[in-house]
C-alpha cells in the first residue's frame, strides 16, 4: 500500500501528527519542557511549527488528488459539492470535539484546530479549482499583505495602531466582540485559531499549494527536492527579515510566522522526500507513513480520550502513581506524553493493518 502513495507526504503528515498528540498531552501541564510548550507570545518553540506544518501539508495534498481528478475530467461543480461536503464534515468534528463530553451550548468554542483546517481546506481548494499557480500566488500574497496591514494600521479601540500585545491586538478585539462565550476555554475572550487570523492560515495552505504544484512537475525527485529546499530557505530568510516589524506569533498567525513556518516545511518535506522517495530510505519513516494516512482518525481519538481521561482524573492518577515512580516530574511528564503518543502510533498500525482508514 506504501508503495501506490507519495511516502513522504504520509510520514510527514504522520510525523506532525505524533508531535501534535505529544505536545497537547503531558502527563502534568506544571512540568513540560520548554520546547514541548508554545512560546507565551512572540517567538517560537518546536511546538508553535506543529499546526501551521499541517495546514501546510492540507494545501500540498490538495493539490494532488484535486488535480488528479480535474485530469480525470470531473466537473469542477462536482467537485465543489465534494470540497464543501469536506468541510462541513470538518468542521462539524470540530464542534463536537470541544464541545464533548457535556456539550456546553451556551459557552462551546465555533473555532479551532479542525475548524481552522476546514476553512483553509475549503478556500485553498476553492481557489485551486479556478486559479492558475500564479493566481494563487497572488492570493496568497494579497492575504499576507492585507494581513499585515490590518495588524499595523487598524486600531483595536482603546489601542494605537500596530499594538500587537496579548490585549491590545485587533485580533483579540474582533474575537471578543464576535464570538464572545464561544472563544478558547483557556484565555476566555480571544481564540488561537480566531476569525482574522484565519486570513495568513489561509495563505499558509497555499504556500502548501505551491510545494504540491512542484511535486507534480516532471522533474526528477532530486531536482524537485532541491526546488522545495531553495523555496524554503526564501520563505524562512523573509519571515526572519518581517520579524523585525512583524513579529513571530504563533497565537495571531503573523504574516512573519506564516513565511518563516512555511518556509521550515519546506526544508523538512525536501529533506524527506530526497529521503524516502529519492534514496529510498523508508522503514525509519514507515511508522509516521502509517500514521499519517489516518491522521484525524487519531488526532480525533487522540483528544477524546484523553478528555475522557481528564473528566474521571485518570491522567492525574497515572501520572502521579506510574510515572512519577520512575522519574523526576519533569521526565515523567514527558514519559507520559511518549507513552501516549507510542500508544496511538500503535493504534495506527493497527487500522492500517485491518485496512481501516478514515475518509472525509
Amino acid at each position: 500500500m506504501l508503495s501506490t502513495r507519495l511516502e513522504a507526504l504520509d510520514a510527514f503528515r504522520g510525523l506532525t501528527i505524533f508531535l501534535m498528540v505529544l505536545v497537547n498531552t503531558p502527563g502534568s501541564e506544571q512540568f513540560v519542557y520548554a520546547p514541548l510548550r508554545h512560546a507565551d507570545w512572540h517567538g517560537w518553540t518546536l511546538t508553535d511549527a506543529v499546526f501551521p506544518s499541517f495546514v501546510w501539508i492540507v494545501g500540498l495534498a490538495l493539490t494532488l488528488s484535486l488535480g488528479r481528478k480535474l485530469e480525470q475530467n470531473v466537473p469542477r461543480p462536482t467537485l465543489v459539492r465534494d470540497i464543501l461536503r469536506r468541510t462541513v464534515i470538518l468542521f462539524t468534528l470540530g464542534l463536537f470535539l470541544y464541545s464533548f463530553p457535556t456539550f456546553p451550548l451556551e459557552t462551546f468554542r465555533i473555532l479551532g484546530v479542525l475548524q481552522r483546517i476546514a476553512l483553509c481546506y475549503c478556500a485553498a481548494s476553492l481557489l485551486f479549482l479556478y486559479l492558475p499557480l500564479r493566481g494563487l500566488l497572488i492570493a496568497a500574497g494579497f492575504l499576507l499583505a492585507a494581513y499585515y496591514a490590518i495588524m499595523t494600521f487598524i486600531p483595536a479601540p482603546g489601542y494605537a495602531p500596530g499594538d500587537l500585545s496579548v490585549e491590545g491586538n485587533l485580533a483579540h478585539y474582533l474575537d471578543k466582540l464576535i464570538l464572545g462565550r464561544h472563544n478558547y476555554a483557556n484565555t476566555k475572550t480571544w481564540d488561537p485559531e480566531g476569525i482574522l487570523s484565519t486570513l495568513p492560515a489561509i495563505a499558509t495552505c497555499l504556500l502548501g499549494v505551491l510545494a504540491g504544484h512542484l511535486i507534480k512537475t516532471g522533474f526528477h525527485v532530486d531536482a524537485r527536492a532541491r526546488k522545495l529546499a531553495l523555496i524554503g530557505a526564501g520563505l524562512a530568510a523573509s519571515g526572519l527579515m518581517l520579524n523585525t516589524w512583524h513579529p513571530i506569533n504563533k497565537k495571531i498567525w503573523t504574516s512573519s510566522f506564516t513565511l518563516f513556518m512555511a518556509g521550515l516545511d519546506f526544508l523538512l518535506f525536501a529533506a524527506m522526500l530526497w529521503l524516502i522517495d529519492h534514496r529510498r530510505v523508508v522503514r525509519p519513516f514507515r511508522p509516521f507513513a502509517i500514521l499519517g494516512m489516518n491522521a484525524i482518525a487519531i488526532y480525533m481519538t487522540s483528544e477524546l480520550l484523553i478528555t475522557l481521561l481528564d473528566q474521571i482524573g485518570g491522567r492525574e492518577a497515572i501520572y502521579q502513581n506510574v510515572f512519577l515512580a520512575l522519574a523526576s516530574p519533569l521526565n515523567a511528564s514527558f514519559l507520559f506524553a511518549l507513552t501516549y503518543a507510542l500508544l496511538h502510533l500503535a493504534l495506527a498500525y493497527l487500522l492500517y493493518r485491518r485496512g481501516w482508514f478514515l475518509r472525509v
